[in-house]
């Protein structure tokens, strides 16, 4: 699919303001944690705040996990750790086109930012997924995946983007979803590091992708991409000391400059 520079911008967020835009994003407050994640979300200026950068005019979104001892959450559950998470679920949602976001991410052992589409209909994985960037905190590759029935979780439908020096992952990249009726081209900084077509879904499962989706970003702790990775178990899940103590001194933070999706 080629996208032109006459594309019609339907949403953009270039977190300009002086607090999070409440009329396009909703902010996640932990109820069911899945994949082992070991935070907590909740909404907090301590996890999701705007701050100007040195080198951004306009500002940027900051997803900054904390480390907070025994939290409990309205559910009872408890947590060393609360992060963020937003969406535009019920704000917005769009189908076909192209979604982008220029990101900055930490590095750390068993760090999860993502940046992603949930459909808007139906319970996971039938709703259908659409990840954009995975990272589990190294600094030489990212992901990308496609989920839905039969090829979610352990899905054959995933590919790595392997960033060379002098390049990394803790730089600002553009990561970005061109999304067709019958293909789906994942980028990075303009280059194709997957392509997943109609019938590569379709050996595995049916394909949903012809429904609406909202937007996500958010910022997991440890879990199960992490653990099958660094086969970390202590003192957290997929998550080993030096991250934590890298959490505990604030030095960890996902850094989001815009989010623009077009037509």
């Amino acid at each position: 699919m080629q996208l032109q520079s006459t594309d019609e911008i339907i949403f953009f967020d270039d977190f300009s303001s002086k607090a999070l835009d409440r009329t396009k994003w909703n902010v996640a407050v932990t109820g069911t944690i899945v994949n082992n994640e070991q935070q907590a979300y909740i909404d907090s200026e301590e996890t999701i705040f705007l701050q100007n950068e040195a080198d951004q005019a306009d500002g940027v979104l900051v997803i900054q996990p904390r480390y907070t001892k025994g939290f409990t959450t309205p559910q009872g559950d408890t947590f060393d750790f609360v992060s963020g998470r937003i969406s535009t679920k019920g704000k917005f949602k769009f189908k076909h086109g192209k979604i982008a976001a220029r990101i900055k991410l930490p590095i750390g052992t068993g760090l999860w930012p993502a940046f992603w589409t949930l459909g808007s209909g139906g319970l996971w994985p039938c709703c259908g997924e659409l990840d954009i960037l995975e990272s589990v905190g190294e600094p030489d590759w990212i992901s990308a995946a496609v989920h839905g029935p039969n090829y979610s979780g352990e899905t054959a439908l995933v590919n790595q983007k392997f960033i060379l020096p002098p390049d990394d992952a803790a730089n600002w990249h553009i990561y970005s979803l061109e999304w067709a009726q019958d293909v789906m081209n994942f980028k990075v900084d303009g280059e194709l590091i997957y392509r997943v077509t109609r019938p590569m879904v379709e050996f595995f499962g049916p394909w949903i992708f012809n429904q609406a989706h909202f937007v996500i970003l958010n910022f997991a702790l440890g879990g199960t991409y992490p653990y099958k990775i660094n086969g970390v178990h202590k003192p957290y899940y997929g998550l080993p000391e030096a991250t934590v103590h890298a959490i505990q001194n604030n030095e960890i933070r996902m850094l989001v400059d815009w989010v623009k999706v077009s037509k």
